[in-house]
């Protein structure tokens, strides 16, 4: 009988092993957010200059993906993520689409993921960029939050707008260290629960300023721009090392990429290549950025994935990863990437679609159609987007124009929400705005 018990003992204590070592059903989720980084800003991505230990760690420990799309600009990609719908649905065409008279996305019309991870449990928190989704974070569900009241000169400004009201720090703080340890100090207080944190990053946007590490002296402007990217892959380890050190790293899904393409002013070569299109067009490279996944013994080690991914399918994956309930009845557009974060094929979306005022494509693996009805052969993106006019057709891009074709009928985005413009600057009086 003492027998039986000592081995029943034994046997327990291997089951809690076990269960001790296996993953949360429900994962915390970071999803770190960099500004104007595109393919060519990170060393994982073949970058010929820009170099990312920490971010290149992050990929070798999880999955990257290579043709992921956001917006060609910053609000509607935070639209886009954190509504799950078509900006043709919300309204969020543009940076300024919120202003009043605007077409932009209202959080009472929305369902947004922050909202449905709360409701399902979560903690949801929030610090950085935010000001061209309109309203606040905590209208978005976002329980609380830090961010900048300005779309430029945030590194060493003093104020920052909080869900506790405003926030005035010393001269001489660095806002990025602000956002950075807001973040830090939510993942400490709500270790003990689930919880969603949107990590939404002012690197490397301009203007392009001197960082706490830059040597003094230097001159501020394209100089310190590989100071900006040494000081996002910083924070962005820092973050890894903190949940390693509170013991949360195993339970924790922490996805990174960027909003939009490089900036005009920093682009550089992917093996020798310049990626065709930047920040704010509707070239590949204003909207392709890199995004990578990591959820220790959960996500595949070192995979690269060729699976399309909009940044309309966060929502939808982090509702089935936190055992949150999508609302029935209410149009989404994103696809659920959760099984692929699991190892599985699961059902890869088949097309990816990007909008900027009225302007919009469709783009598949091989093939891109515009509003226009323009056709490319993509086999050698993202370095050229090949016009293929109907009378130079093969069997094979034939098919392919039909097949987009349909899916811009079916999705009719002229029917919905636009705006006069092209998105890439905003009017106003008669004028033009700069970009942000």
């Amino acid at each position: 009988m003492k027998t039986s018990l000592r081995l029943l003992v034994v046997l327990l204590g291997f089951v809690g092993v076990a269960l001790a070592a296996t993953p949360a059903a429900r994962p915390n989720i970071i999803f770190i957010l960099a500004d104007d980084l595109g393919l060519d800003g990170v060393s994982c991505y073949g970058s010929d200059v820009r170099k990312t230990p920490n971010i290149d760690k992050l990929a070798a420990s999880g999955t990257r993906f290579e043709t992921c799309y956001a917006a060609p600009l910053c609000g509607p990609s935070r639209c886009l993520l954190n509504s799950g719908r078509y900006a043709f649905r919300t309204g969020g065409v543009t940076n300024q689409s919120w202003r009043e008279g605007g077409p932009g996305a209202k959080s009472a019309d929305e369902r947004p993921v922050a909202r449905l991870l709360k409701e399902a449990g979560y903690a949801t928190g929030m610090a950085g960029k935010w000001r061209q989704v309109g309203e606040t974070p905590r209208d978005w569900g976002y329980d609380e939050y830090t961010t900048d009241p300005t779309a430029g000169g945030w590194y060493w400004q003093t104020t920052h707008q909080q869900h506790t009201g405003e926030k005035t720090v010393a001269q001489g703080i660095y806002a990025g260290d602000v956002v950075h340890d807001f973040a830090i100090d939510f993942i400490r207080r709500n270790k003990a629960q689930p919880f969603f944190f949107y990590y939404s990053m002012h690197h490397v946007h301009g203007p392009i300023l001197h960082t706490p590490d830059s040597k003094k002296g230097a001159v501020d402007g394209a100089e310190r721009y590989d100071d900006n990217i040494a000081y996002m892959d910083k924070q962005v380890g820092a973050v890894v090392a903190e949940l390693e050190r509170l013991g949360l790293r195993e339970n924790t899904l922490i996805l990174f990429s960027g909003d939009n393409g490089t900036a005009l002013t920093f682009p550089t070569t992917i093996g020798g290549r310049m990626i065709n299109g930047k920040k704010a067009s509707m070239l590949e490279g204003g909207s392709r950025v890199p995004f990578i996944a990591s959820w220790p013994r959960v996500t595949p080690v070192g995979k690269v994935s060729k699976d399309i991914i909009s940044f309309a399918d966060m929502l939808p994956t982090f509702v089935e990863l936190g055992a949150a309930k999508l609302p029935a009845g209410f149009k989404y557009d994103g696809m659920s990437f959760a099984a692929q974060l699991r190892g599985q094929a699961g059902t890869p979306r088949s097309y990816a679609y990007v909008q900027l005022g009225r302007n919009w494509f469709v783009r598949e693996q091989g093939w891109k159609m515009n509003q226009a009805g323009e056709f490319f052969d993509m086999s050698d993106a993202p370095f050229v987007e090949k016009p293929v006019p109907a009378t130079a057709d093969t069997a094979e891009s034939k098919v392919a124009r039909q097949r987009l074709t349909a899916v811009l009928a079916e999705l009719n985005p002229a029917g919905g929400k636009t705006d006069s413009g092209d998105g890439a600057a905003n009017k106003k009086n008669g004028k033009r705005k700069n970009k942000q």
